[in-house]
């Protein structure tokens, strides 16, 4: 990275770095007499790609459920696009602007490849029900528009061939990319993907991290994940968040976790050259 600043900065491959686009103070999130995430600070920058790591246990799932809305923290604050988020519900994320896959894929089996990906735009149906049913004027035209941005995606993450198909018939690669597409369909600021990669073989990965490198590219789409494969994440991510026994451990570039000794002694084991 070069030109580093309080306002942002122009990556060594010439992506831009923006503003604090998500900043999270001081978040503690308890389950009974359970800390699962215990006084962390840390931000995500508009345009960059943010990882969180961990090893099993760290709470980096809970601290994307915080992100995502679905888990409201006992202490601290979450503030997006400069507001204070108040108790919102999922939905309401949602329609702000934050998309995210799951570890475990939640995709509807029986429903096909197009219909899944249409449900990704339900925040930006706006005809009511009555249209809907009818498909006529503004819900055809909100039909047709969505559809088209639908199409789009399916043609980005190459999947025309299987758009027809039941998603339940489906191997688990293509599966992944099928929810990585709904979630692109809600034309998210912020994408929260959990373990991307989980399951896969070496070329599944492959295709998923040039997926996710052209999203963030092409779509200018801000990106936090949660990985496992310490080659991905070193070779995917602008700046990396390390969290162990719901504590942060390390912040900062790939560089700096690589050679982060606490990290090294709770995660990594030994240096990554």
């Amino acid at each position: 990275m070069n030109m580093m600043s309080d306002d942002g900065w122009v990556t060594e491959d010439g992506r831009t770095i923006g503003g604090v686009m998500l900043d999270l103070k001081n978040i503690t999130l308890r389950f009974g007499g359970v800390v699962a995430i215990k006084d962390i600070s840390f931000n995500i920058r508009q345009g960059e790609i943010r990882a969180i790591i961990g090893p099993n246990g760290a709470g980096k799932s809970s601290m994307l459920n915080v992100i995502s809305g679905f888990y409201r923290p006992q202490e601290g604050e979450v503030w997006f696009e400069g507001q204070k988020r108040r108790e919102i519900q999922p939905y309401e994320v949602a329609r702000k602007g934050i998309a995210r896959t799951f570890q475990n894929i939640a995709l509807f089996e029986g429903m096909s490849v197009l219909g899944n990906i249409m449900t990704g735009r339900l925040t930006h149906m706006k005809a009511g029900l009555a249209a809907q049913a009818l498909w006529w004027g503004k819900a055809q035209k909100e039909e047709t528009k969505n559809r088209e941005f639908v199409e789009h995606i399916i043609d980005f993450l190459e999947i025309q061939s299987i758009r027809k198909t039941p998603v339940g018939r489906l191997p688990y690669g293509l599966k992944k990319r099928v929810e990585l597409a709904r979630a692109l369909a809600a034309e998210p600021k912020l994408l929260l993907l959990d373990e991307p990669m989980a399951g896969m073989n070496v070329e599944e990965k492959e295709d998923m991290c040039r997926f996710i490198l052209d999203v963030n590219d092409e779509f200018g789409t801000t990106i936090a994940l949660i990985e496992h494969d310490m080659g991905v994440v070193m070779d995917l991510s602008d700046r990396v968040v390390v969290m162990d026994y719901g504590k942060k451990i390390g912040d900062g570039t790939p560089d700096e976790i690589r050679n982060n000794q606490e990290v090294i002694d709770a995660y990594l084991g030994v240096a990554h050259d």
